[in-house]
């Protein structure tokens, strides 16, 4: 994907959904310093003019295809007039050595932050894609109102999602997640991914902490949450709990939904994905 500009887009794939259309788009980001792929539902309503956006953040391994096609999203946007946009998770044009070698870190693990360290930080720059690149980049090629625009993400892409509301709430209306990490200062895909890309100074982790965050005043829109009980990851990975206790002793807006037999997966994202577009729409209908 090397060889074209940051202002052009290179079309991949187009299919018809719901009367409306999903494109998967590559383009060269000056954040990453090389070519970046994403996918982006396009509702019958943007046909008409402008509509609202949700950025899609995905967990580990996953890439610009997994929300589109293992969601069920694409109806309840159709209806709602929504536009849907997914990026990948992580760089895979510019290589690094060793970015394969763990399927929790490097290659589909970006871990939506600006890394600091080498060699990571020749590429690595997620953070800043999906915050300011990408937004931008869909609100001047796509009929999208780029100043209503929500957040959502799964797992690592619920840690994304979180610190992007956070730390952004000019830019990002609305935010929810799905059991995302919480708190990854405290927990081993936290830390690897965070010892790896911003070095030894557990200081400036804290940036991309949800729950440091909140203790730190940052605020959000209210902040909806499903997490199953039954998610092999909840116990040693998720910790909900920290940003429950964060939310509680500062006053920031949460509703935290606990579910009894969900596991991790996109079946329990199938489950409750309409709430959450419920949720994301409430907040982004008005101009």
């Amino acid at each position: 994907m090397t060889g074209f500009g940051s202002d052009r887009l290179r079309l991949e794939r187009s299919n018809r959904c719901y009367g409306g259309s999903v494109g998967v788009y590559a383009h060269g980001s000056s954040e990453i310093g090389g070519g970046m792929r994403f996918s982006i539902y396009l509702p019958p309503a943007a046909d008409r003019g402008p509509v609202p956006a949700l950025l899609y953040l995905a967990g580990l391994t996953c890439n610009e295809d997994t929300f589109m096609t293992k969601a069920g999203a694409i109806p309840h946007a159709a209806a709602a007039g929504l536009a849907l946009v997914a990026p990948d998770t992580s760089p895979r044009d510019r290589r690094h050595p060793g970015d394969d070698a763990d399927w929790d870190f490097g290659l589909g693990a970006g871990f939506y932050v600006d890394a600091t360290q080498a060699p990571w930080r020749d590429g690595y720059r997620m953070y800043s894609y999906v915050t300011q690149e990408l937004p931008a980049l869909i609100a001047a090629n796509f009929p999208v109102d780029g100043q209503r625009l929500g957040v959502l993400g799964h797992s690592m892409g619920g840690h994304g999602a979180l610190v992007a509301a956070l730390r952004n709430p000019q830019r990002f209306r609305s935010v929810s997640a799905f059991a995302p990490i919480c708190a990854p200062m405290g927990c081993p895909w936290g830390e690897k991914a965070f010892s790896n890309y911003l070095g030894p100074d557990r200081d400036a982790w804290r940036a991309y902490d949800a729950a440091e965050l909140i203790r730190a005043g940052a605020r959000a829109p209210e902040i909806l949450i499903d997490q199953g009980e039954a998610d092999q990851f909840l116990e040693t990975q998720l910790h909900p709990h920290l940003l429950e206790e964060a939310c509680r002793e500062t006053g920031q807006p949460l509703q935290l939904r606990r579910h009894p037999g969900y596991d991790h997966s996109y079946y329990f994202i199938q489950t409750f994905i309409a709430d959450h577009l419920r949720h994301h729409s409430r907040a982004l209908s008005n101009r």
